[in-house]
């Protein structure tokens, strides 16, 4: 139950059955005079072309030019004035006004207009003027009811308000919050922009599966399904990362993909089971190559998408035009933490105990670099506002990246953070099938001694490997938390279409 369930009154509920049994009596006359829903109407235009196109016209242009239209949308407003009635309707282009007399519709139709409720779905045909206001308009000629809306719509005014009840209808916020719609525009020209920018850079894209025999490419919990006709468990995949690089390995060499990943953990501001993510491959690059092209393809997108590469995020200025900074994991913590030495960050000792005394006690069997990125995340990750790339990263926490030739226990790896939180992750790909192979051996060792995120052991993987992938870096980036940057959003469950929810009770 949604809190505006909780909080409706009885005597709310009553009024909103009452309007309900009102419009089913209107629709039970329209079934019984012909056909309800009708499919026959042919729309021409839309209303944000039209301002598009006249919207800087005189009223006398338009009364010259005489432009004959057809437009269709919901009636968001309505009202009389006189021996004329005016309508406000609302399509994803914009809105625009009806202008009614029973002199120009005749007085059947103009007495059937003022029985139409907020939320029908009304189409017109007639012409643009301009009123005595000014407004760019269509005196209709022609009306059509095209759909009966049973249920009543949220005060105009008030809007939907209740976050869960936005997420949960998501239909009826999007008809309402010109907030919703907007942010969900901007999403969709990011995720444009980013295909936009990856095909001018000859990345190809590709699909690989969801269904997996094994989930790999990410340290993560993973959910289960069963498939019948197979009889076997299979994995809605964590990230397609091995897949791709088997298409690298088959000479695919420049591959993307945008699509979903699924990981069986918690749900908060930045976390959602199911989210968006492209993941991206080119030959012959380091990590060093991909760092440069993710900071470009950022900037673009952004600059896409909202039109400057300078944004506002929850009051805090997000500066994409500069170059990003870039640390190690201990140049971070001796920067944002300076309260610890570079001899406290080698002491393993040392370490276990302040982790203890912060609230994050490490597992025994982790290492030195294990507990260097844990004392990070807990005291300088949160103030990495600005875009940073985090370069370097432990071995034992990459098990797909390739080690450094100057040291071994470092791999060449990045993550890129923005107000404080994890948008990309890359690295110079491994691609010595032995060396992986120990990888994955020891990750599967982890997963034996309770480690539910550790990788499976991939033999599939380590064949292709053995046929030779070439010199690759790849990256991930989130898009979820990308868009919620683009967009001021403050919670992921505000940037994704339908996010995940507890079942409602009765739906």
């Amino acid at each position: 139950m949604t809190e505006n369930q909780k909080k409706q009154t009885p005597a709310a509920a009553d009024d909103e059955n009452h309007i309900i049994a009102e419009r089913r009596a209107k629709l039970a006359k329209l079934r019984a005079e012909g056909v309800a829903y009708p499919n026959d109407f042919v729309r021409k235009d839309l209303f944000g072309d039209l301002r598009a196109a006249y919207g800087d016209k005189s009223r006398e242009e338009l009364e010259a030019a005489n432009i004959e239209v057809a437009v269709a949308g919901r009636m968001m407003l309505k009202r009389g004035m006189g021996k004329a009635a005016f309508a406000t309707v609302h399509h994803f282009t914009g809105d625009m006004q009806y202008f009614l007399t029973p002199a120009d519709v005749g007085e059947e139709t103009y007495a059937f207009f003022k029985s139409l409720d907020l939320g029908d779905i009304i189409a017109a045909q007639g012409v643009l003027f301009r009123t005595n206001k000014g407004e760019l308009s269509v005196r209709v000629k022609k009306l059509r009811l095209m759909t009966k809306s049973i249920r009543p719509l949220p005060d105009k005014h008030k809007g939907l308000s209740d976050p869960e009840a936005c997420c949960r209808q998501r239909y009826t916020d999007l008809i309402i919050n010109e907030e919703s719609r907007s942010r969900f525009a901007t999403r969709f020209k990011a995720v444009s922009a980013v295909r936009r920018f990856m095909e001018q850079n000859r990345f190809v894209e590709v699909e690989t599966p969801m269904l997996n025999p094994i989930p790999g490419g990410a340290n993560a919990k993973p959910c289960i399904t069963h498939h019948n006709a197979l009889d076997i468990d299979q994995y809605l995949r964590i990230a397609p990362e091995l897949y791709l690089k088997r298409l690298v390995v088959g000479g695919f060499e420049r591959v993307f993909e945008l699509n979903r990943c699924f990981r069986n953990e918690g749900i908060d501001t930045r976390h959602n089971p199911e989210f968006t993510t492209i993941e991206f491959y080119a030959t012959y690059w380091t990590y060093r190559n991909q760092i440069d092209f993710t900071e470009k393809l950022l900037r673009y997108v952004a600059r896409e998408a909202t039109g400057s590469e300078v944004l506002n995020y929850q009051g805090v200025e997000i500066d994409l035009s500069k170059p990003f900074d870039q640390l190690t994991p201990v140049q971070a913590i001796l920067k944002y933490a300076p309260q610890y030495t570079e001899e406290n960050l080698k002491d393993e000792a040392f370490l276990r105990k302040e982790l203890a005394r912060l609230g994050a006690p490490q597992r025994e069997d982790v290492g030195l670099g294990a507990l260097v990125m844990a004392l990070f995340e807990e005291t300088a990750e949160s103030k990495l506002i600005q875009p940073t790339f985090i370069v370097d990263y432990p071995v034992e926490i990459s098990p797909l990246a390739r080690a450094s030739d100057t040291d071994p226990t470092t791999t060449e790896r990045f993550e890129l953070f923005i107000y404080g939180r994890e948008t990309a992750n890359g690295f110079s790909e491994l691609n010595d099938p032995d060396d992986q192979a120990r990888r994955f051996q020891a990750q599967a060792d982890a997963k034996a001694r309770g480690d539910d995120e550790a990788m499976y052991y991939d033999a599939d993987y380590i064949r292709a490997l053995e046929y030779g992938l070439p010199p690759t870096a790849g990256c991930g980036i989130g898009i979820d938390r990308f868009v919620m940057l683009l967009t001021n959003a403050s919670s992921i469950r505000e940037v994704l279409l339908f996010p995940a929810m507890r079942p409602e009770a009765g739906c």
